[in-house]
């Protein structure tokens, strides 16, 4: 059996090593266009700030780990045409420039997402930078050492961590964000507002519902045009959100509207020969029990071991994923799981959204901590939506119990009484997330018919 996997960051990685695993005598050959595996793109702000050394320790696998496990790796090789009706490929050496076919039993598609490039005069400017990859984080941090004035264009997870990072790091900051809210698809409003309060408090100058629109450039400066004003950086780093990287098998496979691949809960294709990972696959979203593009490394690295495993056999189906995440901000904690009451509404849901700020230990405690949190809900059945954190104290951990809940269809009911430890070292007799669920039930008790 021959399986050929295009792709391999982490959703190729992870299925390459499940495969040699489990079944060794497969014969695995893996098409990567960079020179490099596995690069960890949430490493790019640590290292600009600091916290990471080396850009090199972002990489957990490299070329070498997986030839040793026996598969067949080329990097640097573009595979540019697929058939999946002849389970043929065609693929380039980028180095040497030779195109040579190649066949499978099995393809696994790992090909990820490319950002987002906004249709801006000048995105390609030598003073205009995009961040994805590990060439990309070079640049940015080569760029860090000699440039003052950063103008970040896109307020989600990157722009908002590379903001902090170089507000660390005695840089100025400008912080372009238009048509959405800060981290918008992870917090309501009074979150953003939060946010947006405390980069402010660091220096960060915000530029809240603009949108760029051009950029020109010097030798030394670039110029960003916005709708309301101009403004003068020294570099610009464009984030604002990644598309699915499915053009190869456009006409041939099943996508959804956005361009993501649809696959079953067994990570199989259209196609019963292709399965697919990461970040050019939708996920199976349980808030909404529907496909939603999620790119993160935590389903993409869930997704190839699944494809690891069901390849030859359906053996375990995926259980879905509330899209969990969390943001480290000048000492605190943001943790967000599942729906935003704005979301939650939008996908037709009659929510609500219970608010607590609390303590998350006893007074009497030499120091204690104040949580922020946020849990929404469906007030037609009491089902946990989503949920939201945000403080000094680390609540990491809290996030993902919320999302068990979502994921097992918990109520507020549940959680409010669900059995958790007490010590007055670590809570209340009644811990924190009881009682944001508690206030959850009380609103719903006196709330009007």
């Amino acid at each position: 059996m021959k399986v050929v996997i295009i792709g391999c960051t982490h959703a190729g990685t992870s299925a390459a090593q499940q495969i040699l695993k489990t079944h060794p005598a497969t014969e695995v050959t893996i098409y990567e266009r960079h020179d490099n595996i596995s690069f960890l793109s949430c490493g790019i702000s640590l290292y600009l700030g600091g916290t990471v050394k080396s850009l090199d320790d972002m990489f957990y696998a490299t070329p070498q780990d997986l030839a040793q496990l026996g598969a067949h790796i080329y990097t640097q090789h573009d595979v540019y045409q697929l058939d999946v009706g002849k389970k043929q490929l065609l693929v380039e050496n980028l180095i040497t420039g030779r195109k040579f076919v190649d066949h499978y039993d099995k393809l696994v598609l790992a090909t990820g997402s490319v950002p987002v490039i906004p249709p801006l005069q000048g995105v390609s400017l030598p003073n205009v930078l995009i961040c994805k990859d590990y060439a990309d984080a070079t640049r940015i941090a080569a760029s860090a050492q000699v440039k003052k004035h950063i103008a970040i264009i896109g307020g989600g997870y990157i722009g908002v961590e590379l903001a902090e990072s170089y507000s660390n790091t005695a840089h100025q900051v400008t912080l372009i964000n238009g048509l959405h809210p800060l981290l918008s698809h992870y917090v309501d409003t009074d979150f953003a507002a939060q946010i947006a309060t405390d980069l402010a408090a660091h220096g960060v100058e915000l530029k809240l519902n603009e949108t760029a629109l051009k950029f020109d450039s010097d030798a030394q400066h670039v110029y960003i045009q916005t709708n309301k004003a101009e403004y003068q950086a020294d570099l610009a780093v464009v984030c604002v959100g990644f598309r699915p990287q499915t053009d190869l098998v456009a006409g041939q496979l099943t996508l959804n509207q956005d361009g993501s691949l649809h696959v079953d809960r067994y990570m199989r294709t259209s196609d019963p020969a292709v399965f697919a990972a990461g970040d050019a696959v939708a996920v199976h979203y349980n808030p909404t029990q529907s496909d939603a593009y999620t790119p993160l490394a935590t389903n993409a690295v869930r997704q190839g071991l699944l494809v690891g495993m069901n390849i030859f056999r359906s053996t375990l189906a995926d259980i879905g994923t509330q899209a969990t995440s969390a943001l480290h901000l000048y000492g605190k904690t943001l943790a967000s799981t599942g729906l935003t009451l704005a979301r939650a509404q939008k996908h037709g849901f009659d929510a609500a959204v219970a608010k607590l700020t609390d303590n998350y230990r006893p007074e009497f405690m030499p120091t204690t901590t104040p949580i922020d949190m946020r849990l929404v809900y469906d007030r037609a059945t009491h089902r946990i939506l989503g949920g939201q954190l945000y403080s000094q104290y680390d609540i990491a951990q809290s996030a993902n119990l919320l999302s068990v809940c979502i994921q097992n269809k918990n109520t507020i009911e549940q959680l409010a009484f669900v059995d958790m430890l007490f010590s007055p070292y670590y809570d209340r007799p009644l811990n924190y997330l009881n009682q944001l669920a508690l206030t959850a039930v009380e609103q719903e008790a006196t709330a009007k018919p």
